[in-house]
């Protein structure tokens, strides 16, 4: 077909799996991103995307919590499409041999095959993911490893892409790696506006951490650690010494630094290194800040400073990491 898209791409068919136990968002997530995106390019008679879904022999499917969905058609029926995506959802422990049985003779020869989630487990099943990269959620990261050890599973990125193969963590990664693959065939630009109606970030970059400081972290049991913990994620250009902190718990430094550390899981100077990197990374990527401004305002006081966070927790530098991965619209005018 002819291409309303970047790179002689036309419209792309998508074909979605489903199956008993499926995760709704893990459908309805990526789904939106596909069909957003037919309002910023393509036309009524060559749409970017037309997604379908399927299941075995075409009967409806009863989704986690209950929610009944009604396919398209029947796998047996459906032709190649350009992407096949496999959702995940408790229903993968207990699927059918016989999507496990089409996806081994279906999956290999398509141009791109994407998961989402636990949805790693069936392209695991049938022999997709020997001898790739792939992630899937956190929790589910080292049981999917011991039971494929031809599969290396990397629980740390959001999204991986080995070849024509993309698999994803949580639900919501789903949405993230949708957007990629749109920016992948229509354009930064398309791919920015989807994400903006949708209002999420624009592609979160794959390699990023499937879990925040905020998430990672143990949440402290007392009320005093766990504002303190609170206030210096929101104020990352603060005085975050443990003596200030401590101040604000009502704790001696040493009370304050042996409880934060018992109860957070990590001493109160790696807290802060981790939320200040959080921070700047947020706004390389979402903002037109300069470098400058931004290592002021996370608490770095000089873009050295900045850089050596950098270089140490990711082996890239501020600049590098904005060239790599930031939003269209967050451009680095230079330092100021």
């Amino acid at each position: 077909m002819s291409g309303a898209g970047v790179a002689g791409v036309g419209t792309q068919s998508v074909l979605i799996v489903l199956f008993d136990g499926v995760q709704p968002l893990d459908v309805a997530g990526p789904l939106d991103v596909f069909s957003v995106a037919a309002r910023f390019t393509g036309t009524a008679s060559a749409p970017p995307y037309v997604v379908r879904t399927a299941s075995l022999g075409g009967e409806a499917v009863r989704a986690a919590g209950g929610l009944r969905l009604v396919p398209d058609l029947d796998l047996a029926d459906a032709e190649d499409p350009d992407l096949l995506l496999v959702p995940g959802g408790p229903g993968v422990e207990r699927v059918d041999d016989r999507l496990v049985a089409w996806l081994r003779a279906r999956a290999p020869g398509l141009k791109r095959v994407v998961s989402v989630c636990t949805g790693a487990w069936l392209l695991a099943e049938s022999g997709l993911l020997d001898g790739r990269r792939a992630t899937t959620h956190w929790e589910s990261c080292a049981h999917l490893a011991d039971r494929h050890p031809r599969v290396r599973v990397d629980p740390e990125p959001i999204f991986v892409r080995d070849g024509p193969v993309y698999t994803s963590a949580g639900v919501i990664a789903g949405v993230d790696l949708a957007i990629a693959l749109v920016e992948e065939d229509f354009g930064r630009a398309v791919a920015h506006e989807v994400a903006r109606l949708l209002v999420v970030f624009l592609r979160r970059p794959g390699n990023q951490a499937q879990v925040s400081v905020q998430l990672s972290a143990q949440v402290a049991r007392s009320d005093p650690l766990r504002e303190v913990q609170y206030w210096a994620a929101a104020n990352p250009a603060a005085d975050l010494s443990v003596p200030a902190l401590a101040r604000r718990a009502g704790l001696s430094p040493r009370q304050f630094a042996r409880a934060f550390t018992e109860q957070v899981g990590m001493p109160p100077g790696r807290y802060v290194d981790l939320v200040r990197l959080e921070a700047a990374q947020r706004m390389l990527t979402d903002t037109r800040d300069g470098v400058i401004g931004i290592a002021r305002r996370c608490g770095y006081g000089t873009p050295e400073t900045m850089r050596r966070a950098f270089m140490r927790e990711l082996d890239v530098s501020p600049t590098e990491y904005r060239r790599a991965f930031a939003n269209s619209s967050a451009i680095d005018p230079g330092p100021r």
